[in-house]
C-alpha cells in the first residue's frame, strides 16, 4: 500500500502508538491494523527481539512478519531529549498508545498515564502486563510459559496417567492476551465516541487467562461450598482417537449426538447403559466412554468412521497435521491463507484477518516494516524538515538514512 492509499476497515481514521514488543502486544495492535487503525510500531534502535528470534529470511523472521504486519514502523532512541521529542509530537496525533512494559517503566521513560494525557487528554491508554501492577509477581519478567503455570492452565493438561502438568504447546497466554486487549481497546474507543473521554485499560495476562479458563476449566470452583479440587473429565482421554491409518477427534454431548455415536459405532446397547443415560451421565463417567469408543474407533480407517460419524449427525475431523492444514478443503473454501510477496523476506503465506466485514472490509494492508522503515515518512508527516530528518539520522536519533523524497 503507498502512503496515499487509505486503509480499509472498520477503524480506518483511527491512529495507534504502538510501544510494545514480543507477542500479546504487537498481535493487539495488528489486529487493529488489519481493520485499518493506522498502527505506528515505535522501536528502539535495536528494533523488537522478536524481529530476530526464529525462522528468519534476509534477516526478518516468520514470527515477526505474523505479529507486525499492516504497520508502519519508526526507530528511535527514546534515551535522547530528540528522541523523546519525536514520540511527544507522535502522541500528540494519536487515538490509541498502547505499552507492555514491566509496571513502572513506561513511567521512569517519562511517558506515564498523566504526562501522556497531557499531550492528549482523550487517548486511550493501554498498559499491558504479565501480573498486574501489585502483588509479589508484579515485578517479575513474564514469558507464556510462566502464565501457563500460575493460571492453571497447565494444570489442566495433566497427564491422565500420572498427574504430571503439561504446557500446552502454543503460545495460548499470550494471543489469548491480544485479543482480550484488541476487543478492550475497540470498546473503550466506542465509549469515547459517546463520551468524549479516553480512560485507562490495564489488562495482566494472569487474569485474562485466568477468565479465558473459568467457564469449563475452573468450573468446579464456580459453586461455592460445593468446589470440587478437579473435574473429573480434567484427567480423562482426551478426544484423539487412533484409527487403522491415523488420528480423528469425536464427540457427543447432546443426547441426539449420542445416539448418532452409538449408531455409527454399530453400538446401540450403549444407549440403555445406565452410565451413559444422560449428558450428566456420561460426563460422569468419561473415561469409561471414551476408553470404549476409542477401542472401536482403533478397528477401521480414519475415512471410513468419519463418513459413518458424518453421516450420523456427530461432530468429528481428521487430525491435520499443520503441512496438511494449510491445502485442506474446508480451509480453501473459506479463501483463508493467501501467498504475497515480502518486500524483505520474499515470498510469505499468511492467513487473512479473520473477521469478515461486509460493510468495511478488513485486510492485510500492508506487510510487516523493515526496522524504522517508515522514519522520513512519518517525521515528514510530523512537521519535521528534510534537514531536521538528516540531522536525527547523523546524530543517531533514528535509523538509517532518510528517503531522498
Amino acid at each position: 500500500m503507498t502512503t496515499s492509499e487509505m486503509p480499509t476497515g472498520p477503524l480506518s481514521g483511527v491512529r495507534i502508538v504502538d510501544l510494545t514488543s514480543m507477542i500479546s502486544g504487537p498481535v493487539a495492535t495488528m489486529l487493529l491494523a488489519d481493520q485499518g487503525a493506522d498502527v505506528i510500531k515505535v522501536e528502539s534502535l535495536s528494533g523488537d527481539l522478536v524481529r530476530g528470534a526464529g525462522p528468519n529470511r534476509a534477516g526478518i523472521t516468520s514470527t515477526f512478519i505474523s505479529s507486525n504486519r499492516s504497520k508502519r514502523a519508526i526507530a528511535v532512541d527514546l534515551k535522547t531529549p530528540a528522541g523523546v521529542e519525536v514520540l511527544r509530537k507522535l502522541i500528540k496525533t494519536a487515538d490509541v498508545l498502547v505499552q507492555n512494559f514491566r509496571p513502572g517503566t513506561i513511567e521512569r521513560m517519562g511517558f506515564g498515564e498523566d504526562t501522556v494525557r497531557e499531550l492528549k487528554s482523550d487517548i486511550i491508554y493501554v498498559s499491558i502486563s504479565g501480573f498486574g501492577e501489585k502483588g509479589p509477581f508484579s515485578h517479575q519478567r513474564v514469558y507464556d510459559p510462566v502464565i501457563q503455570a500460575l493460571s492453571g492452565l497447565a494444570s489442566i493438561q495433566a497427564d491422565g496417567e500420572t498427574g504430571r502438568p503439561k504446557m500446552i504447546r502454543t503460545i495460548i497466554p499470550d494471543k489469548t492476551t491480544a485479543l482480550t486487549a484488541a476487543q478492550a481497546i475497540t470498546a473503550a474507543l466506542f465509549s469515547r465516541e459517546r463520551t468524549g473521554e479516553g480512560q485507562h485499560i490495564k489488562l495482566a495476562m494472569l487474569d485474562t487467562m485466568v477468565s479465558y479458563l473459568w467457564p469449563e476449566g475452573m468450573s468446579g470452583f464456580t459453586l461455592v461450598g460445593k468446589e470440587v479440587k478437579s473435574a473429573r473429565a480434567q484427567l480423562s482421554p482426551d478426544l484423539i482417537f487412533a484409527t487403522q491409518d491415523g488420528y480423528i477427534t469425536a464427540g457427543a454431548m447432546s443426547n441426539i449426538e449420542w445416539q448418532g455415536m452409538c449408531t455409527a459405532l454399530g453400538h446401540l446397547e450403549w444407549l440403555e447403559d445406565e452410565r451413559f443415560l444422560t449428558t450428566n451421565d456420561r460426563a460422569v463417567n468419561v473415561t469409561a466412554r471414551l476408553t470404549m469408543t476409542g477401542d472401536v474407533l482403533a478397528t477401521n480407517t480414519s475415512a471410513y468412521w468419519l463418513e459413518r460419524l458424518d453421516a450420523n449427525g456427530v461432530p468429528c475431523a481428521p487430525v491435520l497435521s499443520r503441512e496438511e492444514v494449510i491445502t485442506h478443503p474446508q480451509i480453501v473454501a473459506n479463501d483463508l491463507i493467501h501467498e504475497s510477496d515480502h518486500p524483505i523476506a520474499g515470498r510469505i503465506r499468511q492467513p487473512r484477518p479473520a473477521a469478515l466485514f461486509d460493510k468495511t472490509p478488513s485486510a492485510i494492508q500492508r506487510p510487516a516494516p523493515g526496522l524504522g522503515e517508515h522514519n522520513a515518512e512519518l517525521l515528514t508527516e510530523l512537521g519535521y524538515s528534510v534537514a531536521q530528518i538528516q540531522g536525527l539520522s547523523d546524530d543517531g536519533v533514528i535509523v538509517g538514512m532518510p528517503d531522498p523524497e
